[in-house]
């Protein structure tokens, strides 16, 4: 006959894990992601540099695997680390010439300040999709295959609508070389200016690539992770499934929103520019007018350029990410599942 040992047993959901452990895990993955991609993005950036340096008032976007950040090129920043001197011949000679030169760590140059934003981003994404997936599978009854694609949409939305305005006042205050103390002041500033709804001013083209993009990645690696698990005889996805399935899903979601990237880091600059030049934001580009631009200028193609660098930026950290998640999700389960047996004997 079992007795209650005292201890109180692991509140835990549907996934077998609690909301606190997604957060724990996702935050995991989202730091393990950034260490691995950043450095492609630094030697992207540093060669772009040589070819055509960074002027006052200039931005680029700088990608640290999981969101996009833009980074305003200010006056007297000549020991900025993209402003750093080196020639380099490719790819492979810029990680070698950076490291010995400049030390491994300049190959994680810029990395700290955009994780403030980009791993709470992360962290709501990826627990509000795993308590949304669980919830929509209950409702959905014989359409519940569909609901990773539903799922990812919502989780989306809801971590873009919540990041937008902070990445809008990070940029802001990084263009007018604000300090963190005067953060309420910059925010006060843009409100009277030009309104409450100029902290959501980029969100539109944001919610265009990126919903589509979770929607079509999710339902992707479900459905991959399934048959793999399927044809492999096995019950629970090994770590290579997991990292398999995200790379694979990854790649597809990125080709097929690949125009609405384009669009969006046009934007992105453009808006960043602006606000170097303390013009009003209000004066940037639609987005469908941006498309039609690019479009005039470069053809339809020149809505598809960049599509080899961005599969290789995005299937590792789809990999990356999903896998580490995956790995600790499952690691979190059966410690649960252990702590439950200890207090029901």
């Amino acid at each position: 006959m079992s007795g209650n040992s005292g201890k109180n047993p692991v509140p835990v959901d549907t996934n077998g894990i609690t909301p606190f452990q997604q957060m724990l895990v996702s935050c995991s993955g989202a730091l393990l992601t950034s260490l691995f991609v950043t450095p492609l993005d630094v030697v992207k950036i540093r060669l772009q540099a040589q070819k055509s340096p960074f002027p006052k008032g200039k931005c680029f976007v700088y990608c640290n695997g999981l969101m996009d950040h833009t980074c305003v090129c200010t006056n007297g920043n000549s020991k900025a680390w993209y402003k750093a001197p080196g020639h380099f011949n490719g790819t492979l000679d810029a990680f070698i010439k950076i490291g010995r030169r400049e030390g491994i760590k300049s190959l994680w140059s810029g990395l700290p300040p955009t994780l403030i934003m980009a791993v709470p981003a992360t962290v709501i994404y990826f627990t509000c999709y795993d308590q949304l997936r669980a919830a929509l599978r209950v409702r959905m009854g014989s359409h519940a295959e569909e609901a990773p694609l539903l799922a990812g949409a919502l989780a989306r939305v809801g971590s873009v609508t919540v990041i937008s305005p902070l990445e809008l006042i990070r940029t802001k205050m990084q263009s007018q070389r604000s300090l963190y103390r005067e953060l309420s002041e910059v925010i006060h500033s843009a409100v009277r200016n030009e309104g409450w709804r100029s902290l959501w001013r980029g969100w539109g083209p944001t919610l265009l690539r990126d919903v589509p993009f979770s929607a079509m990645y999710w339902y992707n690696y479900e459905k991959g992770k399934a048959w793999l698990c399927k044809h492999n005889n096995i019950r629970e996805p090994t770590f290579a499934i997991t990292f398999i399935s995200g790379a694979v899903s990854g790649s597809i979601a990125s080709i097929v929103t690949l125009p609405f990237d384009v669009v969006k880091t046009r934007r992105q600059v453009e808006i960043g520019e602006l606000q170097a030049m303390n013009l009003s934001s209000k004066a940037s580009s639609s987005t469908l007018s941006v498309m039609t631009k690019i479009v005039a200028e470069n053809g339809v193609g020149g809505l598809f350029v960049g599509f080899l660098p961005r599969v290789i930026k995005v299937a590792p950290a789809c990999a990356i990410m999903i896998s580490c998640y995956e790995f600790g999700k499952a690691f979190f389960r059966k410690h649960n599942q252990e702590r439950l047996l200890t207090s029901t004997t």
